[in-house]
């Protein structure tokens, strides 16, 4: 079909309206492209501490942002073993998760440096050391793809057994797991002279089940939410070591919101890693009644455990990392200045050992 000249005008004159409501009208254009789901995944289980404070998060941000940024959460380990997490992130498939230490080793290895056993004495160090670490450790992920939104803890950790464990040679008798492909468990163990069963942790319940392993080392809200304790019988009461935690978005996601919701999720990212250290903090306190109310008998003391050997399998498990590279000197250096600092000053002349 031929168009004459005045049929090509109208056309015109429309084509210029549609421009000049699109120009007048961003939002309208733009209202479909300005909503975000952030698809997020963790290990904690539907009605745990952890899951509850994430969910209020989701709501707050929800509700602050008008319902154009919204999680979509996947509890419970639904989506795989903090890796396969990992890899969908990568693939898009995810955006986000919340991350035990195991998976920050993936992510950015050096902070893991915070869950070094028998290097804190209780939670005032570990604030301290943290909070002039954070800003390296925001670098970190930002260097490797992601954002750190939130840093949070999941505790002190302890063994949880069949039989009773009395001393570190009760260890060496034990079927212990190993969180398969985690360097800094596998250099502790080895420093310790344990040979520990490597499996996922999404395998641990049903190996304990069959009786593949017979101890497990998590901390007292982690071995109630996850259900261990009631394949268990036993606890120490020696801590390892504090394990952490982390808020993760993809820089790639995180870069693609406008600036409203970048600012609105990390602020809201940092208050709920607080909370989320606070809660877990308070409940893994009340958790110690509770295992005890449902039977577990606890070992192990740390008064009669020799601490120079302690000392001596840290040291060599550090060792190990930082010849691997996966903690690097100049991270426990620093670490160690910062704790004979924090020493010092609050009364205790002893360096930090």
């Amino acid at each position: 079909m031929v168009l004459n000249s005045g049929s090509r005008g109208h056309q015109r004159l429309l084509l210029a309206g549609w421009l000049l409501i699109a120009l007048l009208l961003p939002g309208a254009a733009a209202g479909a492209a300005d909503h975000y789901t952030l698809k997020f995944a963790t290990l904690a289980p539907p009605g745990s501490t952890w899951m509850n404070l994430l969910q209020k998060w989701g709501q707050e941000v929800k509700a602050r942002s008008h319902g154009r940024l919204v999680f979509k959460f996947y509890p419970g380990g639904v989506q795989g073993d903090e890796t396969d997490v990992l890899q969908k992130i990568r693939f898009g498939q995810l955006q986000g998760a919340a991350f035990t230490g195991y998976g920050i080793g993936h992510i950015y290895s050096p902070a893991r440096v915070l869950e070094m056993p028998f290097l804190f004495r209780g939670y005032p160090e570990i604030d301290y050391v943290r909070a002039h670490l954070m800003p390296s450790f925001r670098k970190g992920f930002r260097n490797n793809g992601y954002r750190l939104l939130g840093w949070m803890e999941v505790g002190f950790v302890r063994f949880f057994s069949k039989e009773p464990i009395h001393s570190l040679d009760d260890l060496k008798k034990r079927r212990i797991w190993l969180w398969q492909g985690d360097p800094l468990g596998r250099a502790f163990f080895d420093a310790s002279g344990l040979s520990p069963v490597p499996l996922s942790i999404t395998e641990v319940f049903t190996s304990l089940s069959t009786g593949l392993i017979d101890t497990v080392y998590c901390t007292p809200l982690a071995a109630i939410a996850l259900q261990w304790f009631t394949k268990v019988g036993y606890m120490t009461r020696l801590p390892m070591a504090n394990g952490i935690g982390a808020l993760v978005v993809s820089d790639r996601f995180f870069n693609r919101l406008p600036d409203d919701l970048q600012r609105l999720l990390a602020e809201t990212g940092k208050e709920t890693g607080h909370k989320l250290i606070q809660a877990t903090r308070k409940d893994n306190k009340k958790s110690l009644q509770v295992l005890r109310n449902n039977g577990i008998r606890f070992t192990l003391p740390a008064d009669q455990v020799d601490p120079k050997e302690l000392r001596r399998m840290r040291d060599k498990a550090a060792h190990e990392l930082q010849a691997s590279g996966y903690i690097p000197k100049a991270v426990f250096d620093r670490t160690r200045r910062l704790l004979t600092a924090y020493r010092s000053s609050h009364g205790s002349s002893v360096a930090a050992q």
